[in-house]
């Protein structure tokens, strides 16, 4: 799969190398344990890989996408969008900054990559990547100069990248039958026409100030107004208990409900939109909230089961920094970001379809359950 990409043997052979030191048993998968585990006599032709070497991170993405397609691919496959922080010390590293990671749970002086994952019966992995630039960045071009970033690339929201990155994969044929992510990409009206426009089912979460409003039918007539207020006004026989996954503290067993409506700013025509919700057995005020699109005989039960699938990239990115070194990398140059990350991508789904390989495929659906394996 990496050959084709890369014209001359040298830069080749430092590509698989690097691959293979990412899937080896290496503590930190750092210029120095790689250049150590590929017998190369310094650092410096790992560097020179991510910096200098004449080849195309984004053609390597493709060809990456179209093998995960061919060996993992199923109809019924779930696109799930998020990003995920990359700790960093001082200013120089493309796109760093002060500000909310996921990962670290508070703002850090971070980059943030913003990612999208496949899920099938057969394994989970990621897709593609976009470094997210604030515009702090890119309202300084000669800090974008310095680090690398192309003149062209302008300020891009995360949700606007994530839409781009969907885009890519359901113009190239990746077979998917839902689209799921958290609230950061949920609620933005944009993100949710571009995927109404190309008929694919999604279940995304919003957050409680939601704005949504009834049609007729479903189970249970919300109020117009808040997501929250609408699940408030539901009839108490709407709830079921649904188990849809085990989680790390046993099977994640919760209430939900849903009723059919049209998020606002929305109004055209096209698939059936759900208000979705999930609530604890213990605490009632614990709701979790969602927009979803789908047939109006879409069960409940599989409305939830792809609310849960979304947990699937957080499995993965952790595998993937914890297996891969995924956040191992020491570039601070944006094409270097952009190579290092590809290179582990391939990695991640190598580990994955060796791995889909070796054992049955899952029963049911997509089979990406909210727990997936280390792949």
């Amino acid at each position: 799969m990496l050959g084709p990409r890369f014209g001359r043997r040298e830069p080749r052979a430092r590509a698989v190398g690097y691959v293979r030191s990412l899937l080896a048993p290496l503590e930190r998968k750092n210029g120095w344990t790689i250049s150590e585990a590929t017998g190369a006599r310094s650092p410096d032709s790992v560097q020179w890989l991510l910096t200098g070497a004449d080849w195309d991170p984004d053609l390597l993405r493709d060809d990456l996408r179209d093998w995960v397609a061919g060996q993992l691919g199923d109809p019924s496959g779930v696109l799930i969008v998020d990003d995920t922080g990359f700790l960093k010390k001082g200013t120089k590293s493309a796109g760093v900054q002060r500000q909310y990671s996921g990962t670290a749970g508070r703002v850090e002086n971070c980059q943030i990559g913003v990612f999208l994952a496949y899920a099938t019966p057969a394994g989970r992995t990621l897709l593609d990547r976009e470094l997210y630039l604030p515009q702090s960045w890119t309202d300084d071009r000669d800090r974008c100069t310095e680090a690398g970033v192309p003149a062209e690339v302008g300020f891009a929201t995360k949700p606007e990248l994530a839409q781009t990155m969907l885009a890519r994969a359901l113009e190239a044929g990746v077979p998917a039958a839902w689209v799921t992510g958290d609230e950061a990409y949920g609620q933005v009206s944009a993100l949710r026409r571009m995927l109404d426009g190309r008929g694919m089912s999604y279940v995304l979460a919003v957050a409680s100030n939601q704005r949504v409003h009834p049609t007729a039918g479903g189970e249970g007539q919300p109020s117009e107004g808040r997501i929250d207020d609408a699940v408030a006004a539901l009839d108490p026989r709407c709830w079921t208990t649904i188990t849809v996954g085990a989680g790390a503290k046993g099977p994640r067993t919760y209430q939900w409900a849903r009723a059919q409506v049209r998020p606002l700013p929305e109004h055209a025509s096209g698939p059936e939109h759900w208000l979705l919700a999930r609530r604890s057995l213990t605490d009632p005020t614990d709701v979790a909230y969602y927009l979803a699109a789908a047939p109006a005989k879409t069960p409940l039960r599989e409305l939830a089961r792809i609310a849960g699938v979304r947990w699937a990239i957080e499995e993965t990115f952790q595998t993937a920094k914890n297996e891969v070194g995924l956040d191992h990398y020491q570039v601070r140059r944006y094409p270097g970001w952009y190579r290092h990350i590809t290179l582990a991508m391939a990695a991640h789904a190598f580990l994955t379809i060796t791995r889909a390989g070796t054992r049955p495929r899952e029963k049911g659906g997509s089979g990406a359950s909210p727990t997936p394996s280390a792949s």
